[in-house]
C-alpha cells in the first residue's frame, strides 16, 4: 500500500512540474500590422497620406510594441492613438495613447489591460494619426494579426 502512495505522490509531483514547465510555452508573440489610409478614417478623407504599422503583442507580458512609418500627410502629425473597441468604419475612444508622434517612425510600447488585449486580438482596435488639417484623424488602419 505504501508503494502505491509513493507512486501517487511521484505522479502528482511530475504532473505539477510538467504544468509549471509548460506555462511559458503557452505564451506567444503575435505579429501585428495595419495599413493606414485616409479612406479608412471615419468619416473618410482624400489625403494622399499613407502609413504602415508593424507591431508585436506578447501574450505573457501583455506588452504591445509598435513601429509606424508614414508619409504624405497634410502637415506634421499632432497626435496618434490606438482606439477601440471598434471595427472598420466605426469610431471608438482612445485605448492606448502614443507619444513621439513628431518622429518618423513612431515607436513605442505599452502594457495592455485584459480588456485592451481582448479588443486587440479580436481585431477591434485601430491606429490613427491626426494632423492640424484633419483633427479627427488623417490616416487610419485596423490592427490585425500579420500572417
Amino acid at each position: 500500500m505504501l508503494h502505491s502512495s509513493k507512486k501517487a505522490v511521484f505522479a502528482a509531483t511530475a504532473f505539477a512540474a510538467l504544468c509549471a514547465a509548460s506555462a511559458p510555452c503557452l505564451a506567444e508573440t503575435i505579429n501585428l500590422k495595419a495599413s493606414l489610409k485616409g479612406s479608412e478614417e471615419t468619416p473618410p478623407n482624400t489625403t494622399a497620406g499613407t502609413g504602415t504599422l508593424k507591431g508585436t503583442y506578447d501574450t505573457e507580458t501583455k506588452k504591445l510594441t509598435w513601429n509606424v512609418t508614414y508619409s504624405g500627410l497634410t502637415g506634421p502629425a499632432t497626435a496618434a492613438h490606438f482606439h477601440g473597441p471598434a471595427g472598420p468604419g466605426k469610431s471608438a475612444p482612445v485605448e492606448v495613447p502614443v507619444t513621439g508622434v513628431d518622429q518618423n517612425p513612431i515607436e513605442g510600447s505599452a502594457t495592455l489591460t485584459d480588456a485592451q488585449a481582448k479588443d486587440l486580438l479580436d481585431g477591434n482596435v485601430y491606429f490613427n494619426i491626426h494632423t492640424q488639417a484633419n483633427k479627427p484623424g488623417e490616416i487610419r488602419g485596423q490592427v490585425e494579426k500579420a500572417s
